[in-house]
């Protein structure tokens, strides 16, 4: 088998990498945001334990980046999609950290009293998770635009965000006697916001890999 095919399957294997990375964490993506409305310990610990295969996933990813960047002196084209997929595969990573994350506060959550999940909570958990899921269609497609529209959705999360710290605040300074779980309440909607960021930031990557162009 020639060399030039063996690094074309060794892209395709990367390739292939990532969104096996991105499916699982869309799964962990799905758990976290039903959780937030079951409340349940044992699906929390279940989300925790699973980031270690992204982790693992993000590891391998790497050093397969630096082994075709070293074995193969890829071209300028091939070499900003291997650079790229490095540092998107960091903000996947870190997307899936904040759903065990989440989950750490829903733990604590269940041990106090229940009270009514903010208003907003469960549309900004829905417009994030669009975010990752049109992101990673974006990647699979080499599609400019669409990732594109992914960090136009960044400031809806971010409106989201702003009214539910309002909301929370209200909250808090009417009913004195459940502040411990609005500040939760508050870390999971920061942690949201914080997701949301990392999907825009994966969305310029994407960009950069099928045009060229780095915006920050």
């Amino acid at each position: 088998m020639g060399t030039r095919i063996v690094y074309l399957e060794e892209l395709d294997k990367l390739n292939r990498q990532v969104i096996k990375m991105g499916t699982i964490l869309e799964t962990s993506i799905n758990m976290t945001l039903k959780n937030l409305e079951e409340l349940r310990d044992d699906v929390a610990h279940n989300i925790m334990s699973r980031d270690d295969q992204i982790d693992e996933l993000e590891l391998q990813i790497e050093k397969e980046c630096i082994d075709l960047i070293a074995k193969q002196q890829p071209v300028a084209s091939d070499l900003r999609r291997i650079t790229s997929i490095m540092k998107l595969v960091t903000d996947l990573e870190r997307i899936a950290d904040h759903c065990s994350d989440i989950s750490s506060y829903i733990l604590r959550l269940c041990v106090q009293e229940r009270i009514d999940p903010p208003k907003n909570l469960f549309y900004m958990g829905q417009a994030m998770k669009g975010m990752v899921n049109d992101v990673i269609m974006a990647f699979v497609n080499q599609d400019a635009q669409g990732a594109r529209k992914v960090v136009e959705q960044d400031d809806v999360v971010d409106g989201f965000f702003h009214q539910l710290v309002n909301e929370l605040s209200g909250i808090m300074e009417a009913r004195p006697s459940i502040i411990p779980q609005c500040i939760e309440y508050l870390m999971i909607t920061k942690y949201l916001e914080r997701m949301a960021d990392h999907s825009a930031n994966i969305a310029k990557w994407v960009d950069f890999i099928v045009t060229g162009n780095l915006e920050g």
